[in-house]
């Protein structure tokens, strides 16, 4: 999972999803990625974008895992985020995603534009939306509003030609008139 959030920055889950099946067949834990080539990493992830940078920190990652974590993916959003290429929004996915244990929201672009639009912030930086995001919505919501907000935001909230006459929730937004 850590692998594959870090490959789907600016990609979509689609590419994610043909590109991790070569990767984790070569390079199926931390111990095997370390030893692994960069280059063979970069022609194989190449697909997903930003390969070069991606692949020193699949390597850097990998290694500190070994290292600082005894082969495990730490399971809490501090370690996380000491991690090589992972930030707030990838250890909210994880934490979410792989652990079953939301710790805040994933603000991806989806939900900041939901979040700009329907007027629960005005921010622009993904924490200081998280932030907003975070003193209106129960933690007991956590689990379902990323996967709504990703939702809403590929079938109705799209950034060009919102499908705003058909919104469940236009009545709550203020950019809706």
């Amino acid at each position: 999972m850590l692998i594959s959030v870090m490959l789907s920055a600016q990609c979509t889950d689609e590419r994610v999803n043909k590109t991790t099946p070569d990767l984790f067949k070569k390079y199926n834990t931390p111990e095997k990625m370390v030893k692994a080539d960069i280059r063979e990493i970069e022609k194989i992830i190449h697909p997903c974008g930003f390969y070069k940078n991606k692949s020193k920190n699949i390597l850097a990652c990998s290694k500190k895992i070994i290292e600082d974590f005894n082969g495990i993916v730490p399971d809490n959003m501090e370690e996380l985020q000491k991690l090589p290429g992972i930030g707030r929004k990838s250890a909210n996915v994880i934490m979410l995603e792989a652990f079953h244990n939301p710790q805040g929201i994933a603000v991806d672009t989806h939900a900041k534009r939901i979040a700009n639009r329907i007027g629960f912030s005005k921010e622009t930086d993904p924490e200081k939306v998280e932030k907003d995001l975070l003193k209106q919505i129960p933690k007991k919501y956590y689990y379902d509003v990323n996967h709504l907000f990703v939702w809403h935001g590929r079938k109705t909230c799209m950034a060009r030609n919102p499908k705003c006459d058909n919104c469940p929730v236009k009545k709550y937004c203020e950019n809706y008139k």
